[in-house]
């Protein structure tokens, strides 16, 4: 069976906090897990579990696309280290960055 995708393990955890804020008990919680995503009802009951400890829904993840880009090796060598350090992915950096120069850009643009 594949794995789930973090849009789909958000879906399903949402769902799971959701249910348990309107007094489902985690039984009756777990069944209706297991009926609408096909769960095992172990896997039901971890996301009853993170669920649980929620505050709020969780925020919906954006798809992600693979691109292709060129940059210097320094640059590399660079983002790989500050990735180690920070314990962020190089996609993460990327995209973070990105989002603040365009939205820089476009500020003053």
């Amino acid at each position: 069976m594949p794995r789930s995708s973090d849009a789909e393990k958000v879906q399903r955890l949402n769902c799971a906090f959701e249910l348990l804020a309107a007094g489902y008990s985690p039984a009756a919680a777990a069944d209706a897990l297991c009926e609408r995503f096909a769960l095992s009802r172990r896997q039901a009951y971890r996301y009853l579990l993170e669920a649980k400890h929620l505050k709020a829904p969780a925020a919906p993840v954006e798809a992600t696309i693979p691109i292709t880009i060129k940059v210097p090796a320094h640059t590399v060598q660079m983002l790989r280290a500050y990735a180690h350090s920070s314990g962020m992915t190089i996609g993460e950096i990327v995209a973070r960055a990105v989002s603040a120069l365009v939205a820089r850009t476009r500020r003053h643009g």
